[in-house]
């Protein structure tokens, strides 16, 4: 992992206020893959103590936007899709994992699974999809 890129992808994610709110960090961001992760927080669940699913929502589309950026450069989110398979509880962390699908000169499809981690362990609860637009 280039300890540059991830420098860089960290400075990006501190300018974004919105992250900086949630808490968001940076894991890992290397060509073709980025890792986001949010400690969980009384702030972030809905009224039955799930993870609201506009948290999960941000973390996918963060996540790809990274992982497409990290082919592309500067970038923006065309469109993602996300499937919430379970309830986002009981879990020290959130984790997302984004990976390139397939990339052109413009667009990269990318792929997303979140993660409930717990003592280490992981479950899954929402996987997206999405397409990355270059920015000219």
């Amino acid at each position: 992992m280039s300890t540059e890129m991830l420098a860089t992808g960290r400075d990006v994610l501190h300018n974004q206020p919105f992250s900086q709110l949630l808490g968001a960090r940076l894991d890992v961001f290397e060509p073709g893959r980025a890792q986001l992760s949010l400690p969980l927080a009384p702030k972030l669940l809905q009224q039955n103590g799930f993870v609201h699913g506009g948290v999960l929502a941000y973390l996918a589309d963060n996540a790809l936007t990274y992982a497409g950026g990290s082919v592309l450069g500067t970038v923006l989110t065309s469109e993602f899709k996300i499937n919430y398979l379970r309830p986002a509880h009981d879990a020290d962390q959130l984790v997302a994992l984004a990976t390139v699908v397939g990339s052109g000169k413009s667009q990269a499809v990318c792929r997303c699974d979140i993660y409930l981690e717990r003592s280490g362990e992981r479950k899954l609860c929402a996987a997206a999809q999405g397409t990355i637009r270059k920015v000219d």
